[in-house]
């Protein structure tokens, strides 16, 4: 319920709060129109380039201008998330025009955001880089990235959502980037221990010398050797055994404990013990997927993770319980409410917990008020601007609420 005794109703995002009949807070409209209406406003996105604006910059206003200050860009988990979004909201909707969206922004990532062809990453899929450079030069890092480093994690974002692409498309060319991402990956992996993941956080892709001993985001790895194995690519069996040995037998354990082996995710930080709420809740959305055929044992490692969240990275807004991203930034981002939320849902679905179904719902609802009547969203409640970080406006959001209502669909009616 939200906090009271208030003076006036509270005004959420530009909304003013809605309450039911209970008091607890309901959305300004349902999920259903507020998610069509945000998708007719992206269809309006302007195309530079042959590439819709939101898939090459990152910091865009209510109006399509890119912030004149930050040309940083995070093109694979920016556009990596925006094609897994835009393809199942495509399966929820029917509507095949999200299909070319995808396509787009993969196009984007394929031709425009690689790495040079040589080295130890050689043509792998950008962590960040610099809004307005067709392709993205050799020395394009930003943020906590230098120059010339790449994140190999991000590379398994990319590289699972143009496999996903691929799938849903049948253009090899997605394939051949997913494909070469995982072996550049599978090239470079270590064993890995109880400090240091198989892969660094940052590694320069001239040379392949690693900065930050951990990387807390392994999922997208796992599930990109996952979809190529599938397809009966054999080779990544190997390292894919070798990655799970190591989440299982380090990186589970460790939400149990203190949650080091989950630090380090987001582009704009550099602390190397950073731990961070995305890492651990993708995790545990590919173990409710997958359950047993994942790990037997998939239940309490759903348990240790959703808890370790729960414990560490949620506060209330307005007596909401909402998730913020990291240890060093507290505060309630679209992507990683939307992100809480979806896979509390999915958790609650398949353990039977009404209670924790009413907290992820709680969470969506105050998420929904971050979009306007217009189809506008806004990356964080609390920002007094409509747009900014697109992942956290957009590209990161769709996919969670269609994940929620795959577990609770009478959520999308209001």
């Amino acid at each position: 319920m939200l906090n009271r005794p208030f003076d006036e109703t509270p005004v959420i995002a530009g909304h003013p709060a809605i309450l039911d009949a209970g008091g607890r807070l309901a959305p300004w409209t349902s999920w259903t129109r507020a998610l069509d209406l945000e998708i007719r406003f992206y269809r309006e996105c302007p195309v530079d380039h042959g590439y819709p604006r939101f898939a090459y910059v990152t910091f865009l206003d209510g109006d399509w201008n890119a912030h004149p200050n930050r040309t940083d860009t995070i093109p694979s988990t920016q556009g990596g998330m925006g094609i897994i979004s835009y393809l199942k909201y495509a399966e929820l909707s029917g509507d095949a025009r999200c299909i070319s969206t995808a396509r787009s922004i993969g196009d984007y990532l394929v031709k425009e955001a690689l790495s040079p062809p040589d080295g130890r990453y050689p043509a792998f899929s950008r962590s960040t880089g610099t809004r307005e450079r067709f392709p993205l030069p050799p020395d394009a890092g930003s943020q906590g990235d230098r120059p010339f480093e790449i994140e190999p994690d991000k590379g398994g974002i990319a590289g699972y959502a143009l496999t996903s692409l691929f799938e849903a498309t049948g253009e090899q060319k997605y394939l051949a980037q997913g494909l070469h991402n995982a072996r550049v990956l599978a090239a470079n992996q270590e064993e890995g221990d109880a400090f240091r993941s198989p892969w660094p956080f940052r590694a320069d892709y001239r040379s392949g010398e690693g900065r930050g001993p951990v990387s807390g985001n392994m999922t997208y790895i796992l599930r990109l050797y996952d979809a190529l194995i599938a397809s009966a690519y054999d080779e990544f069996r190997a390292p894919r055994a070798a990655l799970w040995e190591w989440i299982k037998r380090y990186q589970l354990p460790s939400a149990a404990a203190d949650g080091a082996l989950f630090a380090q995710f987001f582009e704009d930080h550099e602390t190397p013990t950073n731990r961070t709420a995305w890492a651990p809740l993708n995790l545990a959305r590919y173990l409710l997927e997958k359950q047993e055929r994942l790990d037997p044992e998939w239940r309490a490692g759903c348990d240790a993770l959703i808890d370790f969240v729960r414990r560490t990275f949620t506060h209330r807004e307005l007596g909401i319980t909402v998730c913020h991203e990291q240890d060093e930034d507290k505060q309630a981002w679209g992507g990683v409410v939307a992100t809480y939320g979806a896979v509390l849902a999915l958790y609650a679905k398949t353990v039977g917990s009404a209670a924790l179904a009413g907290e992820a719902r709680q969470a969506l609802d105050f998420l929904i008020y971050c979009i306007d009547d217009q189809g506008r969203p806004r990356d964080l409640f609390s920002s007094p601007a409509l747009g900014g970080w697109q992942e956290d406006a957009h590209t990161d959001v769709i996919h969670n609420y269609v994940d929620a209502l795959a577990a609770f669909p009478e959520w999308g009616s209001g």
